[in-house]
């Protein structure tokens, strides 16, 4: 898999295109949030209010620092996918500033690997451009298709690090948090 820079500073793999978010990113991207099956494994759907402050809040992320989550858009159409990329955890968890990977993609995309193809995309970030040391990857236990990507990208799990969720209540079926690692 080839990654490359375009003359817009985008990032560019074999089949997608880690980019800025546009406006037209909005309608399908609050869809997502309301899919129940995209959204499993989080504690609730998103309301379009709070995808329209989330994609903003990743908006703005990338342009302080040229990184973030990336809209995912497909090159062969053009059309949104979802979003990969890096951020520092901030969750009030134990991993708190560290930087993590993480991805989410509309359920028609699914099983296509452009969920690995992404996320490599986003280590090559991660090591050769901002000479991070090491990557999380964080989820629940059921995330089943997300371990799978974790393992594909050659991370490593690091039950040592496992924490529950601060923001969840005891008892809470997505309270526990599984971490996975990768060095550069």
């Amino acid at each position: 898999m080839t990654v490359q820079r375009d003359s817009a500073g985008r990032i560019v793999t074999d089949r997608l295109r880690l980019r800025q978010w546009l406006d037209t990113d909005r309608v399908p991207f609050a869809a997502m949030g309301r899919d129940p099956r995209v959204m499993a494994h989080f504690p609730s759907l998103l309301f379009d209010a709070e995808s329209g402050e989330l994609l903003n809040h990743f908006g703005r992320a990338i342009e302080a620092s040229g990184s973030g989550m990336w809209a995912l858009e497909r090159l062969s159409d053009r059309a949104f996918i979802g979003f990969c990329g890096i951020q520092p955890v901030a969750i009030g968890s134990p991993v708190d500033g560290e930087v993590e990977i993480g991805w989410r993609l509309a359920r028609n995309y699914w099983g296509q690997g452009y969920a690995s193809e992404a996320a490599r995309a986003a280590l090559v970030v991660a090591f050769d451009e901002q000479s991070l040391t090491r990557v999380l990857a964080i989820t629940v236990p059921a995330n089943a298709p997300s371990i799978a990507v974790m393992q594909r990208l050659g991370m490593s799990r690091r039950s040592e690090r496992d924490f529950d969720h601060p923001g969840l209540p005891h008892g809470h079926p997505l309270r526990p948090h599984i971490v996975h690692e990768i060095a550069a």
